[in-house]
């Protein structure tokens, strides 16, 4: 086993012979490492994260109903957000299943300022070690770090993995990100369909709404599950307490509400570990029932 190998396995972080940050450990005053490790089973997942934004308002976007706009500030003051000034969470995930590793979303990309790519060092991992590349939909948070500033693949040895009905829309209806990360890469990307296993354990889920036709991943390994949600699970406060609640940047609205409405009765009914994107570092937890709608427990972090 090599040096990267080991430090990636093992979740033992040297100082001295991991090359991330630009060549150096994180300066001071970052907070933290930038990924969460645990294991599922036989799976040793990675949350990576690809940094946050800078403080802005919440709503709208983030609540959009306009009958709800009083409840939703009230709620996000009751849990001392700043409705006027919070930051957002980008979460990819990294699935490392052995002979596989999976990354689920790419960020932003370096030039927009995301940390994927030094945090995945700063895991152990280099983007050659990425076997497969998963992309939850189109948007430019989640494919921005798909090529680098010259247009090449940032994970030149991955299969790249999308939802068919994701896929067909964005080259029918392309964005600016569309153009400049996904079409250069379209030769290397697989469409997948619902509920396809797309490595031993892992399969996506249907989680259409947020985007015509954006993909969850359920992941189980020695009867642990972890679900996956990318965008599809909204924000970890409003979305969850408030059935009918939808962002502002959700495609199909009432879409998105019966598979928010589905998917958090599955994962609570079966005690799931979840991930969603957007969520609170490190982004795991579980959902429970909680009056009309549910709550998001986090999960008890471990060293």
């Amino acid at each position: 086993m090599d040096r990267r190998r080991f430090i990636g396995l093992s979740g033992v972080l040297l100082a001295g012979l991991s090359p991330a940050w630009g060549q150096g450990r994180p300066p001071k005053g970052v907070n933290g490492g930038g990924f969460y490790r645990f294991a599922l089973g036989r799976v040793a997942v990675t949350i990576l994260s690809d940094g946050q934004s800078a403080p802005g308002p919440l709503l709208p976007n983030w609540g959009a109903n306009p009958e709800l706009q009083g409840e939703f500030r009230r709620t996000l003051q009751e849990h001392f957000l700043n409705p006027e000034a919070t930051r957002n969470n980008f979460n990819p995930v990294l699935l490392d299943l052995g002979e596989a590793r999976l990354l689920v979303d790419t960020g932003r990309g370096t030039g927009a300022g995301g940390r994927l790519l030094a945090h995945l060092e700063l895991a152990g991992y280099a983007p050659e070690d990425i076997t497969h590349v998963f992309l939850t939909h189109g948007h430019p948070d989640h494919i921005g770090g798909l090529v680098d500033g010259g247009g090449r693949p940032v994970f030149p040895q991955a299969v790249h993995l999308m939802g068919r009905v994701e896929l067909d829309y964005w080259l029918k209806n392309p964005s600016q990100a569309v153009e400049r990360a996904l079409l250069p890469l379209r030769d290397r990307i697989r469409p997948v369909e619902d509920g396809e296993e797309i490595l031993p354990g892992v399969r996506a889920v249907a989680s259409f709404g947020h985007t015509p036709g954006h993909m969850s991943l359920e992941a189980t390994s020695e009867g642990k599950t972890l679900f996956v949600f990318g965008d599809a699970a909204g924000h970890y406060l409003l979305s969850l307490r408030f059935p009918q609640a939808y962002l502002g940047f959700d495609m199909d609205k009432g879409e998105v509400v019966r598979t928010r409405a589905r998917l958090f009765k599955k994962v609570s009914e079966e005690k799931s570990l979840i991930t969603a994107y957007h969520f609170p570092w490190p982004a795991l937890g579980y959902i429970r029932p909680e009056g009309e709608g549910y709550a998001f427990v986090p999960a008890f972090f471990e060293f």
